[in-house]
């Protein structure tokens, strides 16, 4: 997808999803044999229900149809929330992962898998699991330390609701 369509979709699209207080995190253009695939990735900081991803693809694929932004060919049309190992890029994405088990790959090299405990506007404060019995320790991590960073996916661990339930 050229920068210019790109640019464009983004500019077309970000105001419909923005309306509906989501983030427009994501918007991809490829090709399936004769037909491109849009897909459009959004999110919000209490996640995505079913519902606002049947709304806002409806919306969007009427603001297609009133526009050429995706040319005279067809196309197919994917809208869904981001999935559990989509990488932490931007600062809400980080917010969003408070309480949540990080695996971070620093530019000092190395790997560093903590819990967010908060954020803020340099970096992060966290919790490194202990090892063999030892405690766990706080630590501070600043953003440009950070090279990647991704959830861990943990099977076990009880949510929010069910800890406040129990």
């Amino acid at each position: 997808m050229s920068t210019t369509q790109s640019e464009r979709l983004r500019g077309l699209l970000e105001p419909l999803v923005t309306d509906r207080q989501l983030d427009l995190e994501e918007i991809e253009v490829s090709r399936a044999g004769r037909r491109t695939v849009l897909r459009v990735v959004i999110d919000s900081d209490d996640g995505v229900e079913l519902d606002a991803v049947a709304d806002v693809s409806r919306a969007i694929s009427q603001k297609l149809d009133e526009t050429d932004a995706m040319g005279e060919g067809e196309y197919l049309l994917e809208v869904s929330s981001p999935g559990a190992d989509r990488p932490l890029t931007e600062h809400r994405h980080f917010v969003r992962a408070t309480g949540r088990l990080v695996k971070f790959r620093l530019h000092e090299g190395g790997d560093l898998v903590a819990r967010v405990l908060g954020v803020d506007g340099e970096g992060l404060d966290v919790e490194v699991p202990g090892v063999k019995g030892r405690k766990a320790t706080t630590r501070r991590v600043e953003f440009p330390e950070i090279a990647k960073a991704r959830v861990e996916i943990e099977f076990n661990r009880k949510d929010k609701k069910e800890e406040e339930e129990a």
